[in-house]
């Protein structure tokens, strides 16, 4: 039966079989006697005949074929009953056929097959409820249910997770919160709802639970922040039932508790791809991705393996991340090819092997250099590996006749202020001016700070968090965009999977997210006080920083795409002669470590780029939330 187990736990097979074949018989005979008991001189009914038979045989066909003896009794429910009501009224219509054929019908009274459904739906699945129900209590009433819960939100993610916890039998749910006034006082799946989310603090020790649990997967990210700061309040922890979307993508498995995600609070909804028109360009392709042991490499094979990709070569120029990558989608996904190459995709060589080695109709290019401060001061291995390297790439990929080159760029390429976003914005410029629309169709995405991927503010905060801070804000205005490393490649797939021959995109990415309310939000996930637990302290703006940054260029005209949250630049026109002499010239100074050239070459080549090597001062330790154990600097 649909959401049953594949064998009868707690009966033979056999025994269910007869159990309901009584009970068709029991239906049967039974109304019978009551249709026939309001006369005056009742006939008297055998209690086996050939009709008998007929009805049993057909019934017991149609249960059988239902799929009613792979269910288990034990997990029975409402969309069960749902479908024994459904067999119980295809089985009278097969009775009816069979005893049309057998005797006309006769003296079978129309009450006897009006009623028969009804009453052979109560007589099978009443059954299967309450021994559902008193394994729940027996469950629910062991000496293991120890941990008290309170469940905030009372709606279909509520009542499923406290089947899921009763189910368990580690957990006893106390109560649910909820804040629609209709409910107030009433009861579901037995558990009483006491009060609205925001009374909390005061009903969490009435109640002695230990543990709370948001049960609203839909909620906003305001609204998750106004209900993370109450449970903080009660000092008993705290975790939420996972998305739809997580569950889909596999992040977490159903009835899993985890904790709030620094994602849940900073204020805009995932976005949702197109899988259908994923699937469909990917499916059953063979991809090449660079870079392919970093955080968006990684993932993005994950992403590919997931959706239909049927061979991925891993392109990594360090091994231990090549090893793990590999080793991972080997695990996760066995029927995918995985073809490894260690080395330097800047090296024509490698980058040609790789090719050969896997004959990709796609190759994504992640492999880069995205420190800002550091690059700053590396500008040769900046060129070297965001330009020079995307260069060869894209000149070997095209070479090899590869269909779709995607280039995974930032939005700090907009209007650079710093070496990763020049030299990423020429490394645009490099693919557009090699595209041809005859040959391999290239693509651009721009997205922008990406959550917890490797050397980004999130794991560096969580780190300081971890040791007792203080956390380091460069500013108390800056801000920048996130998203989430399985939104940003899937953005990826889907700029991919649009079609243009030659394209820039970008993702609508909603409002700016400010990084001190991120660092804020962060220690209070920890569990933690901004000012009493943990310091924030201000260092000013870094070399190569800008206290904002933009997604859109001015003299790039945007139209939406098929997506609605995905646009679609008009690329700036580029000279493919100067572009070239550039890159010449670029290969030349970083051969001769020539850095002043370099960074000539680069103003040249990008003439939007203001470096901010000045940026504007503020004091280099303003200490505004501190705890007594940090000294005060000024």
């Amino acid at each position: 039966m649909s959401g049953w187990k594949d064998v009868t736990i707690g009966f033979p097979r056999t025994a269910v079989v007869m159990h309901d074949l009584c009970m068709v018989w029991l239906a049967w005979t039974g109304l019978h006697q009551f249709r026939y008991a309001i006369l005056a001189l009742p006939p008297a009914l055998p209690l086996w005949s050939t009709e008998t038979a007929i009805v049993l045989f057909a019934q017991g066909l149609v249960l059988w074929r239902v799929g009613l003896y792979r269910g288990i009794w034990r997990f029975a429910s409402v969309p069960d009953l749902l479908n024994i009501l459904k067999a119980s009224v295809v089985g009278l219509f097969s009775i009816v056929i069979g005893l049309v054929l057998y005797n006309r019908l006769g003296q079978v009274p129309r009450t006897v097959l009006v009623l028969y459904p009804i009453v052979l739906t109560a007589l099978l699945g009443m059954p299967r409820l309450l021994y559902r129900a008193w394994k729940d209590y027996r469950q629910s009433g062991s000496d293991k249910a120890v941990l008290r819960v309170l469940i905030l939100g009372a709606g279909q993610a509520g009542e499923a997770l406290v089947r899921d916890l009763r189910r368990a039998g580690a957990y006893q749910p106390v109560g649910f919160l909820d804040d629609a006034a209709k409910l107030r006082g009433s009861h579901l799946q037995g558990v009483p709802i006491l009060g609205r989310i925001e009374e909390v603090e005061r009903i969490a020790p009435e109640t002695a639970a230990r543990l709370l649990v948001i049960a609203i997967p839909s909620l906003d990210a305001a609204s998750m922040r106004r209900i993370v700061a109450a449970c903080e309040r009660t000092g008993i922890p705290f975790r939420t039932v996972p998305r739809l979307d997580d569950l889909l993508e596999g992040r977490s498995l159903p009835g899993e508790l985890k904790e709030v995600a620094i994602e849940d609070l900073l204020g805009r909804q995932p976005v949702t791809p197109d899988w259908k028109a994923i699937r469909g360009w990917l499916g059953g392709r063979s991809v090449l991705v660079t870079g392919a042991g970093g955080s968006i490499g990684s993932e993005l094979s994950r992403q590919c393996a997931r959706h239909g990709a049927r061979q991925i070569a891993l392109l990594e120029m360090d091994e231990l991340a090549l090893t793990t990558t590999a080793a991972e989608l080997r695990r996760d996904f066995p029927q995918i090819v995985c073809v490894p190459v260690l080395g330097d995709c800047g090296d024509p060589a490698v980058i040609r092997h790789a090719l050969a080695s896997s004959s990709p109709e796609a190759v994504f290019h992640a492999a880069a250099y995205k420190q800002v401060p550091l690059l700053e001061t590396q500008l040769r291995e900046a060129i070297r590996n965001n330009v020079l390297a995307t260069e060869t790439v894209a000149r070997e990929s095209h070479n090899a006749g590869v269909g779709t080159f995607v280039l995974i760029s930032t939005d700090k390429a907009v209007d650079p202020a710093n070496v990763l976003g020049a030299s990423k914005r020429l490394a645009e410029m490099v693919c557009q001016a090699m595209a041809d629309p005859r040959a391999t169709r290239s693509v651009t995405v721009r997205f922008g700070n990406v959550l917890d991927s490797a050397g980004s503010v999130v794991p560096l905060f969580r780190e300081q968090i971890r040791c007792g801070g203080p956390v380091t804000v460069t500013d108390a205005d800056v801000t920048r965009y996130f998203m989430t490393i399985p939104e940003a490649c899937q953005l990826i797939l889907q700029a991919a999977a649009i079609g243009s021959q030659h394209a820039v995109y970008t993702l609508d990415m909603g409002e700016p997210v400010s990084i001190r309310l991120l660092a804020e939000q962060m220690i209070h996930l920890a569990g933690k006080t901004p000012g009493r637990d943990v310091a924030i302290v201000y260092t000013g703006l870094r070399a190569g920083e800008k206290l904002h940054e933009t997604l859109f260029h001015a003299d790039e005209r945007y139209r939406p795409t098929s997506h609605p949250k995905i646009l679609q630049a008009e690329a700036r026109v580029v000279s493919a002669e100067k572009i070239a002499s550039a890159t010449s010239r670029l290969r030349d100074a970083v051969g001769r470590y020539d850095l002043e050239q370099l960074a000539l070459i680069l103003r040249e080549s990008v003439p939007e780029f203001t470096p901010t090597n000045a940026p504007r001062e503020t004091p280099s330790a303003t200490v505004v939330a501190f705890p007594a154990r940090h000294a005060r600097k000024i």
